[in-house]
């Protein structure tokens, strides 16, 4: 580029010596034609010509065989990731370190291949070395939220305060763990879609474990009108339990008086069930208790306000 360069400017006259513009284009360009038509600019040009064509030969092979390296490497990976997902479940480990590993060494993997393309454009990799040095700093700041979530899954798989499978609930969000990965739990909830919480948050946060024992407990807060038979109303909530073969027996339900309220008896029912019939049992009892009610004449607790008139 050189050469083509500083044979142009050579070909071109003095400025000294131009006149008219239109004279002045047209005689730079016979200059031009001269020169080239010369034998040392023929030399010139087809020097030139020829590093051009060296110079696409061989960033064609670069390009092709990064690409060939990509596609392969695409395909290593996947085996490697067969491979690895059928050794952890040959050894029963358990589905969060399974995902959690799966995507670590994915990311590696990945890596490793972007190094090997960009080594193969011609980018030395000591050079990309330094260039990823230079921007460290950046990129250290960048990812501290992420190298955080990192750190928490590797808490949450240590210390296991929730598994791949169970229940569990972070402030208003219930769902179904699906996959604890590096930086993200994964939950499903119960209208089906996806939610990903940072793993740096789960790891601190006060998150409610539904599968963590094999028995719940349910209580349910019942309020009625002042006057109606406490007696009969327990009963009513003892019957309504004991007629659920979901709930446990033992321990056995209870009732119990828990607060006079303004203008209501507030009553309440604690009964155990097993964990997977928690859902089904906690909003199919409240039916039960409506049902039941209405049936034996006992009428529900309402906001009232009585007026005197003077």
């Amino acid at each position: 580029m050189f050469n083509l360069i500083h044979f142009l400017l050579a070909a071109l006259p003095n400025p000294d010596s131009l006149g008219n513009p239109i004279d002045s284009m047209r005689n730079i360009a016979h200059a031009i034609v001269n020169d080239v038509t010369t034998g040392e600019g023929l030399d010139k040009m087809s020097t030139l010509i020829t590093r051009l064509f060296n110079w696409s030969l061989t960033m064609g092979g670069r390009v092709v065989g990064a690409m060939v390296i990509f596609i392969i490497g695409r395909f290593v990976i996947r085996m490697i990731n067969k491979l690895l997902m059928k050794l952890l479940s040959n050894r029963n480990v358990e589905p969060g370190v399974k995902s959690f590993l799966h995507s670590l060494v994915n990311a590696l993997l990945m890596l490793m291949l972007i190094i090997a393309i960009v080594n193969k454009l011609g980018v030395e990799t000591t050079s990309f070395a330094a260039l990823l040095a230079a921007f460290g700093v950046a990129i250290g700041m960048a990812m501290s939220n992420n190298l955080s979530n990192l750190v928490g899954g590797i808490l949450i798989l240590m210390f296991k305060p929730y598994r791949v499978g169970d229940w569990i609930k972070k402030d208003d969000i219930l769902g179904h763990v699906e996959a604890i990965e590096i930086f993200h739990t994964v939950l499903r909830t119960y209208e089906g879609t996806r939610v990903y919480l940072a793993n740096g948050a789960m790891s601190t946060a006060t998150v409610i474990n539904y599968s963590k024992h094999p028995t719940l407990r349910i209580e349910y807060k019942v309020s009625v009108e002042y006057g109606q038979d406490y007696a009969a109303v327990e009963q009513a909530l003892l019957d309504v339990a004991a007629s659920d073969k979901r709930v446990l027996p033992v321990p056995k339900p209870y009732v119990a008086l828990d607060q006079l309220g303004d203008n209501s008896v507030n009553i309440i029912l604690r009964l155990w069930v097993k964990k997977e019939d928690y859902w089904d049992v906690r909003y199919g009892i409240n039916r039960q208790i409506y049902e039941r009610f209405n049936a034996e004449g006992i009428s529900f607790a309402f906001p009232q306000v009585t007026v005197h008139q003077a």
